[in-house]
């Protein structure tokens, strides 16, 4: 009979305690992407990108016109021309192809670098503003549901609105 009100004890107690840790623990959540697409400021950056990326893009169309350029020439004269010519030819145009891969593979790194170079501020406003909201409504996790699936969650822990009310969006 003691065993039985021991155990029945210990199972009251943690049933108690499972339901204050539960009631201390806040989870909500919020997605992220689009708050950032909210933001007014993304518009500039992605200009800024896009200007950026310009450039590239016109270097490596130069490059290319020229390797079409040295293409057809080698080709209108590749019938003429002596093995040693032939070779030589060959060898430049794949020296050039291969220049404008690694120009385009640097290109890329380079856009890729400048673009989190010009996010990461907005980013870290938009997880400031988040973690405020968190911390005044007394929530312990909030999740960015655009990276993670939850398959249930209830409307009220949806933190959206008052992020969007906290960085003054519509």
């Amino acid at each position: 009979m003691k065993k039985q009100f021991k155990v029945a004890l210990v199972a009251i107690c943690m049933l108690f305690m499972g339901s204050f840790a539960k009631a201390q623990t806040k989870i909500g959540y919020v997605q992220f992407d689009q708050v950032m697409q909210l933001m007014p400021e993304l518009k500039t950056i992605q200009g800024q990108i896009s200007a950026y990326q310009k450039t590239y893009v016109d270097q490596l169309t130069t490059m290319n016109n020229e390797l079409n350029t040295k293409g057809q020439a080698y080709q209108a004269k590749q019938a003429t021309m002596t093995d040693a010519a032939r070779t030589s030819a060959q060898s430049e145009l794949g020296d050039l192809q291969k220049r404008i891969q690694d120009y385009q593979n640097t290109a890329q790194q380079q856009v890729e670098a400048k673009s989190q170079e010009l996010i990461k501020p907005l980013s870290d406003k938009v997880r400031t503003a988040i973690s405020a909201v968190a911390k005044e409504k007394g929530y312990a996790y909030v999740f960015n549901t655009s990276q993670t699936e939850l398959i249930v969650s209830p409307a009220t822990d949806d933190l959206m609105p008052a992020v969007k009310l906290k960085l003054g969006l519509k």
